[in-house]
């Protein structure tokens, strides 16, 4: 690479000597205080930090490794599609389009910059680039007889052909090139490699063997592929050590106070006459929402004159992230508490020494996870919900991100985690997890459960998510589920709920779902059956016995539809339990083994020798299976 070409500082000027073509643009000039990326002289190290330091931290390290004279071709991926802040002409901050921040900024002193995507084929940043390129591809015509001056074509593989031989042309003349492949997942989509079409071969072999060509390596130019995620991408392209990758992350609290003063520069009273959201606070409560979903919300206010209180900016930012994970997460908005949860008072007490820690700021106290295991209709989806009503935070249930077509389902997944980095502190609820997670050792799916299985390990063992990104993994077979996601520093603790045990617990349990159901019956006149223990009765058991005994009182027509004792009674007798009590043991007593606390079992557990219940177990799968 030559390094004749200085960096651009503000309140200095930029020298490119050698390349001054007529007629081209070069927007560094009229803007002093632009930093491009041209290859420094030897001193730039140093002026690298200072002057990019006003950046964002991914422009940053693109700077940094494209100054190490190794690498021509990067990749850009995450939240590609947001503004992107830099400084204006004046010396403050602005924020611009992808597209202009890569012309007027990244690449502002290169002689020629190429845009190219599917859709709109080939194009760039100025009008005499555009002349040179025409030119150059009517030669091109001349040589190998095609027509392509007349009418550019779109395709990757005829594109990438013209382009190789066009830079390979201006690269000789000593110009400086940036290239740019927009939603270059539709150019080298992810695929196994016998999945590959003669097409997907070419794009990949054109873009890998650009990565390590001496000529491209030895001049100032650069290829940048941009895509929302990594996992639609060819992964042959993505591991190789010719690429480097740049997250682009969703911004944190303190940009999102930087774009709302900078939106609000000079209407600052009219936002207030409309808004009880001090701009702040409004900067404060938009984790996870991007620079443009601000410019929405502010839009509305300023605009529409929307008052925008604390539930309307609770409600928008609910709608903006739902969409932007295209409803693969969906808040838990519930009004209930802990105190509505009947028995369980271990659990509870747990649950409620950890909503203490996340209200009064101490997350790295918590653990990274919670997997929470019973039979059927204990109660453990409903405890949760009941905690996120608790804890202060929002909490989002992750719902069916699998996909049936290649590569999407861990393209979806690196959305929803990449979502939930910005959106911290949440909690996270995965229903059925032991189904949902996938497994190191799953087969049949052409490696997608192994794909999914290692993004999630990967996420939750990280510990800078302490106390941001907590987990609750909700099953009843939690012997399903790979040790992986069950060990420390992942779902750490385990916690187990049961049926009630004790007639306290049955009589506690029936308050709350008569309350729940409506029925007005006293607990004495309750048939004795329902508590004395000889059988055992889920909450959800209990909750069909008094629906059941609602309906019957409606068609009996009298007592005025009221739920009587006798008919109470009658349901009882008639309830035939379902068929499958092995199946619940079985998942009694995995939870009893899965248990990371005593204190949780109930007594009959407590005394209970662990070999007779692994014994136990073996036998029950035996005879379930």
């Amino acid at each position: 690479m030559t390094e004749d070409v200085a960096i651009g500082a503000e309140g200095g000027s930029t020298e490119n000597p050698g390349t001054d073509s007529p007629g081209t643009e070069n927007p560094a000039a009229e803007n002093p205080g632009t930093v491009t990326l041209s290859v420094p002289s030897p001193d730039a190290p140093s002026l690298l930090d200072q002057y990019t330091a006003h950046y964002p931290e991914w422009v940053q390290e693109f700077a940094r490794k494209y100054f190490t004279k190794t690498l021509t071709q990067f990749l850009l991926y995450g939240n590609v599609r947001d503004l992107v802040p830099t400084v204006g002409a004046d010396g403050k901050t602005e924020f611009v389009t992808m597209r202009d921040f890569m012309t007027y900024d990244l690449f502002a002193s290169r002689d020629i910059i190429i845009f190219y995507d599917r859709s709109a084929g080939i194009h760039f940043a100025d009008k005499n680039s555009q002349k040179d390129f025409n030119q150059a591809l009517s030669g091109y015509d001349t040589i190998f007889g095609t027509e392509y001056a007349k009418k550019l074509p779109k395709d990757p593989v005829r594109v990438l052909s013209v382009l190789e031989n066009y830079f390979r042309i201006r690269l000789a003349d000593g110009k400086r090139i940036a290239c740019v492949i927009d939603y270059a997942e539709t150019v080298i989509p992810m695929a196994e490699a016998s999945h590959y079409s003669s097409e997907d071969r070419n794009a990949l072999v054109f873009l890998q063997k650009w990565a390590h060509d001496p000529l491209f390596l030895s001049s100032d130019f650069t290829i940048t592929l941009v895509a929302e995620n990594l996992t639609e991408l060819n992964q042959q392209l993505v591991q190789s050590a010719y690429t480097a990758e740049i997250k682009i992350p969703i911004p944190g609290a303190e940009e999102r106070e930087k774009y709302v003063d900078y939106y609000l520069e000079g209407r600052e009273d009219e936002f207030k006459r409309h808004s009880e959201v001090a701009p702040k606070r409004l900067a404060s409560n938009t984790a996870g929402l991007g620079y443009i979903q601000l410019r929405s919300i502010l839009a509305d206010v300023l605009e529409n004159r929307r008052e925008l209180t604390f539930e309307v900016l609770s409600g928008m930012k609910k709608e903006f992230i739902e969409a932007e994970a295209h409803g693969m997460l969906e808040f838990v908005e519930t009004k209930m508490n802990l105190d509505m949860v009947a028995g369980h008072r271990e659990a509870k007490a747990h649950l409620r020494d950890a909503a203490v820690a996340l209200r009064t700021g101490n997350p790295d106290v918590m653990p990274m996870g919670y997997l929470v295991s019973g039979p059927v209709g204990c109660g453990k989806t409903f405890l949760i919900n009941c905690f996120a009503g608790d804890i202060g935070i929002p909490m989002v249930t992750l719902k069916n991100f699998r996909s049936q077509w290649q590569g999407q389902t861990e393209a979806n997944l690196e959305k929803i985690l990449s979502l939930l980095e910005a959106m911290t502190p949440v909690a996270v609820m995965i229903d059925e997890a032991d189904a949902a997670l996938g497994n190191r050792d799953s087969g049949g799916d052409s490696g997608v459960s192994k794909r999914v299985f290692g993004q999630i390990a990967a996420f939750m063992s990280d510990s800078k998510h302490r106390g941001k990104v907590i987990w609750f993994l909700v099953t009843a077979r939690p012997d399903y589920m790979p040790v992986d996601l069950k060990r420390q520093g992942r779902a750490e603790e385990h916690i187990a709920l049961f049926y009630p045990s004790t007639r306290d617990e049955r009589e506690e349990l029936l308050r709350v779902m008569l309350k729940r159901t409506g029925v007005k019956v006293k607990v004495s006149d309750v048939p004795e059956s329902l508590l004395n223990g000889d059988k055992t009765f889920s909450g959800a058991d209990m909750e069909a016995f008094l629906t059941r005994a609602k309906f019957r009182a409606a068609a009996d027509g009298r007592n005025k539809g009221k739920v009587t004792t006798r008919i109470l009674q009658d349901v009882v007798d008639d309830f035939i339990p379902p068929t499958y009590p092995l199946e619940i043991e079985l998942q009694t007593l995995v939870a009893v083994l899965e248990c990371t606390s005593r204190q949780l079992l109930p007594e009959q557990y407590k005394v209970m020798d662990r070999e007779t219940i692994v014994r136990r177990v073996e036998e029950l799968k035996r005879l379930v299976s």
